[in-house]
């Protein structure tokens, strides 16, 4: 491959905010690479549609990200993740990297007692993708799902220590806290915005499983695979694209990255829908 090819950047899609955790590990881990996000905060979110919806949107995404000749693609959304990917994988030949396989293999690494506490969208544990998954790597894994939907607005509105997030937190988790978890996967790119609420409500024993930290380290074996690994000695570019609310996205993405942004572009749906 020659140096342009590996100067491409990395695509990155999810409904809204949620995906920024992923570009953060991201950076961390491959600080030298391109990143390009995409996030479709009109439509947000996607956990409250029809999986037919879902792989719709997802492949308008990719498709975004594909016109900024992107070498890989990363489904930084749980609930795309579990019904998109194969879809996505047959249409396009460059990597496609979601969520649900790099957090069942680091949620089975870590687990010591094998039960496994699973929180995420209604589609996400409605369509099973994280139980299917650990279940099939080992049959004696116990699983636990709980649907949180409410997790996902109050991440978008920033509301990382809010009375009500503690109090909605609360809710969700009394019943897997009775379950003697030891591991909590984090089902949906949204909730590790909310980390220190959640780790605080279900335990310190408990250890939260952030599917963007092991998402990360899969990019960066599937694009050194294909000799696509990025070699230069600088920092990488970082691109943002939303289709509503840039101004707002652009604050919570500073807040949340720690870093200035210099730009969030929107794209009219109507481009994307072409």
């Amino acid at each position: 491959m020659n140096f342009i090819d590996r100067e491409r950047p990395i695509g990155i899609f999810d409904s809204g905010i949620g995906g920024l955790t992923v570009v953060k590990r991201l950076a961390a881990t491959l600080p030298n690479e391109n990143l390009i996000y995409f996030g479709d905060t009109a439509r947000v979110p996607y956990g409250s549609k029809s999986n037919s919806t879902v792989i719709e949107y997802a492949l308008q995404d990719a498709k975004f990200l594909t016109t900024k000749n992107v070498k890989a693609i990363v489904v930084a959304c749980n609930t795309a993740s579990s019904v998109a990917i194969s879809v996505l994988k047959d249409k396009y030949e460059i990597p496609i990297i979601g969520m649900i396989e790099p957090g069942t293999e680091f949620a089975l690494k870590t687990t010591r007692n094998k039960k496994i506490g699973i929180i995420g969208t209604r589609t996400t544990t409605d369509n099973k993708a994280y139980s299917k998954a650990l279940k099939k790597a080992d049959k004696n894994i116990n699983v636990f799902e709980k649907a949180c939907p409410l997790f996902v607005p109050l991440a978008e509105e920033g509301w990382t220590k809010h009375k009500a997030t503690y109090k909605i937190a609360e809710e969700y988790l009394a019943e897997l806290r009775e379950q003697n978890i030891d591991t909590l996967i984090l089902g949906c790119t949204h909730y590790p915005i909310l980390a220190e609420v959640i780790q605080e409500v279900i335990g310190k024993n408990v250890k939260l499983i952030d599917s963007g930290i092991a998402a990360a380290e899969l990019v960066r074996t599937e694009i050194e695979r294909i000799g696509l690994l990025n070699n230069s000695n600088s920092l990488g570019n970082r691109e943002f694209y939303v289709t509503d609310i840039p101004k707002k996205f652009k604050e919570i993405a500073e807040l949340f990255l720690s870093s200035p942004v210099k730009e969030v572009r929107k794209v009219e749906l109507e481009d994307i829908l072409r």
